[in-house]
This record gives structure tokens, C-alpha cells and sequence, in this order.
């Protein structure tokens, strides 16, 4: 079963899903290396802690095809500078390491991740999705976590919000490299809130896309073969500025309805 970081049964929280241990061989190289230029650019005064999430950690990782995901917890907030400094490292990793296909940075004051506004949102990500790899683990700090109804809507009940700016990249992208990036990024957070749509339903929380795909389906079967596809499209990513706008203009729009009208919608934040 690939519910990872789901409850057992008679255990009724999310657990953490991904550890260290399950970094696949091939990997082990690149998040040493990850490891120690964060350590080095950054360095105590900075960094309070830094996680891998994604499928690495999960051991689930694709030589050649995924990428290495990172969250720095800065003990401030985040500055343009330690954005560069951020995407320096992920460059130099990218570009010496074959086996990823590109890494993900996000960065964070260590304040807004355990604040409350944020404790069933980024702080749940933290706790749940993240895997410590350098310095103290903010997890500790923030509650267990149950998949219910509160965690559903703060975790992905902005998708009306979000919906105006992807037709905004849509709409100024021009190369097939960037369509398969923004179908990349479309399909996964689709396939995700459909996955947390449903997720008290079902009682449980998976990470892997194509599980969720048919958690969702169980519950709407009307729209399964869709997401099916849109799982896929994850994982193979499309060039055709058609399935983005059907992103966009269709199952985009009806999943953020659907989904304001089942948990209701996201706090606002500040920022």
C-alpha cells in the first residue's frame, strides 16, 4: 500500500512519510552534496533547519526524470539574497548530479512556518511531508495531524485563487520546454487536491500521484478517467497548450467549486 504518511488502522494520524533511510543508492551522492553546500553557504546564523520532501526521501525517485526538493527554514525571514544563494545551489547540483532532473528550492522564516495561520498548511507540511536533514526538526513543535475536514481546506482550498495565475503562464509561455513545465506543475497540484477533496472520506493521505488519482476516482467517478490522465501527465508531462487550458477552463475550475462547496475556503494570508 502506498499511503505512506496515512494512518494504520486504530492509529488515526498522519505520520511522517519519508526518512533518510529510504534515499535510493543513486541518490545518496546528491543529498550529501545537497547536505554540505547548505551547511557551508548558509551556515548557523542563517539556517535554522533544512528537509528534503518529495520522492527522494520517499525512495521513490526516478533516476534522470525526478528532481531533489528542499525547504530551508530561515531563522529570518527569507531574503532576495538567500533566494540566490538557494537557486546557486540548486544550479551546481543540477548540473553536476545526472541523476536529478532539476531542484526545487523553498525557503522560509522558521516564524511562519510553526504560526498558527500556518500550523494546518505549511507547518503540516513540515511535520508530515518533510524529512529533517540539517539542524533541529520543527516538527517537534507543531501537533499531530488527522486527515479531516480542517486540514483539507488549508492545505489546498486556495485552488480558486491559484486558477488566474496559471492561465497568466499559460497564456506567455511560448516554448515546448515551458508547457511541459507548467503541465508538470498543473497536474501534480490538481492530482493533490483531489486527493485532499476526499481525503476525510477515505481517512487517509498519500502522496503518490497515481494513488491518488484513484482514491479520487472512487468518490468521483465521473471525473476518474480525467484525473487518470492527469496523474499521468505528471510523470510524462504534455507539450499541448490544450490540455493546460483544460486545466484552466474546465477541470480546474469545477475541482476549486467543488472544493469550496465540500471544506469551504482557505484562510486568507497576509503575504
Amino acid at each position: 500500500m502506498g499511503e505512506f504518511g496515512g494512518p494504520r488502522p486504530g492509529h488515526p494520524y498522519i505520520e511522517r512519510e519519508g526518512s533518510l533511510d529510504r534515499v535510493q543508492e543513486e541518490f545518496r551522492p546528491v543529498v550529501a552534496a545537497l547536505r554540505a553546500r547548505v551547511a557551508t553557504e548558509f551556515g548557523p546564523d542563517r539556517l535554522h533547519s533544512a528537509y528534503l520532501y518529495g520522492s527522494v526521501p520517499r525512495g521513490t525517485a526516478r533516476p534522470g526524470r525526478s528532481d531533489l526538493d528542499v525547504l530551508l527554514a530561515l531563522h529570518a525571514e527569507p531574503t532576495e539574497a538567500d533566494r540566490a544563494d538557494a537557486r546557486r545551489i540548486g544550479e551546481a547540483l543540477d548540473a553536476r548530479f545526472p541523476q536529478i532532473d532539476g531542484v526545487g528550492e523553498l525557503l522560509f522564516g522558521e516564524a511562519v512556518l510553526t504560526s498558527e495561520l500556518e500550523r494546518y498548511d505549511m507547518g503540516w507540511f513540515v511535520a508530515c511531508l518533510c524529512t529533517p536533514l540539517i539542524g533541529p526538526d520543527l516538527g517537534e513543535r507543531l501537533p499531530r495531524y488527522r486527515p479531516d475536514g480542517l486540514l483539507a481546506r488549508e492545505t489546498n482550498g486556495d485552488l480558486i485563487d491559484v486558477l488566474p495565475r496559471w492561465r497568466e503562464l499559460l497564456a506567455s509561455a511560448r516554448s515546448e520546454e515551458e508547457f511541459r513545465r507548467l503541465d508538470r506543475n498543473f497536474s501534480r497540484r490538481l492530482v493533490r487536491t483531489g486527493l485532499t477533496l476526499v481525503m476525510p472520506r477515505w481517512g487517509r493521505f498519500t502522496s503518490e500521484l497515481a494513488e491518488s488519482a484513484e482514491v479520487f476516482a472512487r468518490y468521483y467517478p465521473e471525473r476518474g478517467d480525467t484525473m487518470r490522465k492527469i496523474a499521468e501527465a505528471a510523470g510524462n508531462p504534455s507539450a499541448d497548450p490544450a490540455v493546460l487550458r483544460m486545466y484552466t477552463e474546465d477541470f480546474g475550475p469545477w475541482l476549486a467549486t467543488e472544493y469550496i462547496a465540500v471544506h469551504g475556503r482557505k484562510t486568507p494570508r497576509p503575504y
